[in-house]
């Protein structure tokens, strides 16, 4: 998993901070989205930057849906973006690539402004850079499976035996190989996503952007897609920007979270730091029922290690989970070390792993 980048983002970990080793592929700075008259007025005025949903409608008839937001996307990352309904992240995903337009802020794409964009410019960056993944596929019903697939590559000018053959290999890719010339309304509905996906897929987008992709499907369908996503993923190392109002969804397949509320990030991180250090009570209760030790890791249960212990027991990779140290433990009955190029950087007892099952762990600094 990646770590968290410098940001002034609420519930950042100022340890974890790490300087970015390349230029994001997406940067936000500043971002908000309002809705009603006169919105541009609201972001300038600190008076009603500073009022609640509910107030800020009631004094201008504006909604602010997303709410200054900043945030950095880095290449080959899975950026998820979680919240309840009406928190704003699929108005803010949407912004990214301007379906719809910003109020204010900035975005770029590798070090290019998205707001400034033309219409040329800003139609290559939805053809070519940013592909979108929509919960409702928008297939066409008249067209084969891989057809459909390839219609990015038609609009983009591509040559029919061209495009039919790069169709072709990505419908094998996403496991629809022997359905290319089906229609939509032959294909179940996880079938027809992995078709939306494959679309997306086709035109060799930079970063893909999924708006709740798999929301309407059903929980074992929407298993095998995410399953699907990670493999993809694991595969390509393509950048990824992943909108869910799925905790578990999420923790699966974020390297970092941003989670937002009434339009706002309210914390941003790893899966670790959302989970085992909550930025305040709203994401408290949101992960309250997490098993905690299916996510968080050793060096949350980690203490120095004695001489005897250094050279002794079980050994687990820093980024073991505490559930897999568990079970080192309870079949060695002994400590289990924390083993990094060689080198012992500390031990988990039983413990130590049953309070941060509990959550009431102790977390000790080990040199």
């Amino acid at each position: 998993m990646s770590t968290t980048t410098p940001s002034t983002t609420p519930g950042t970990t100022p340890e974890t901070r790490k300087p970015p080793t390349e230029k994001p592929v997406f940067s936000v700075e500043g971002l908000w989205k309002v809705f009603g008259p006169k919105a541009h007025r609201v972001p300038a005025d600190p008076d009603l930057t500073a009022l609640d949903p509910a107030a800020l409608r009631e004094r201008t008839g504006c909604t602010a849906a997303v709410r200054d937001v900043s945030f950095d996307v880095r290449k080959g990352e899975v950026f998820v973006v979680m919240g309840l309904s009406g928190s704003g992240k699929s108005t803010l995903v949407r912004c990214l690539t301007r379906l719809i337009e910003p109020t204010a802020g900035t975005i770029a794409i590798d070090g290019e402004d998205v707001r400034a964009m033309d219409k040329t410019r800003l139609r290559e960056l939805r053809r070519h850079r940013a592909a979108m993944v929509f919960q409702h596929f928008g297939l066409l019903p008249h067209r084969t499976v891989l057809d459909n697939v390839a219609y990015g590559l038609e609009i983009q000018g591509i040559g029919k035996a061209e495009r039919r053959e790069r169709a072709a290999a990505v419908v094998a890719k996403v496991g629809l190989e022997g359905m290319e010339h089906r229609r939509p309304g032959q294909l179940s509905g996880g079938q027809r996503q992995r078709v939306g996906l494959a679309r997306a897929l086709a035109v060799d987008p930079e970063v893909l952007l999924f708006d709740e992709p798999f929301s309407a499907l059903d929980p074992l369908i929407r298993r095998d897609m995410q399953e699907e996503v990670v493999r993809l993923h694991r595969e390509e190392g393509r950048t990824m920007v992943f909108i869910t109002h799925d905790l578990s969804e999420a923790l699966k397949l974020g390297d970092r979270i941003a989670l937002m509320r009434d339009g706002r990030v309210v914390q941003l991180g790893t899966p670790e730091e959302i989970v085992g250090s909550p930025a305040d009570d709203y994401v408290r209760e949101f992960v309250r029922d997490v098993p905690r030790e299916q996510v968080l890791t050793v060096r949350t249960a980690m203490r120095a290690a004695s001489a005897d212990e250094a050279g002794n027991g079980p050994a687990l990779a820093p980024d073991a989970t505490v559930s897999e140290a568990i079970e080192a433990v309870a079949r060695s009955g002994a400590p289990a070390r924390v083993m990094e190029g060689g080198r012992c950087l500390g031990v988990v007892d039983h413990e130590r792993l049953l309070g941060v099952v509990a959550g009431t762990e102790q977390r000790e600094e080990v040199a």
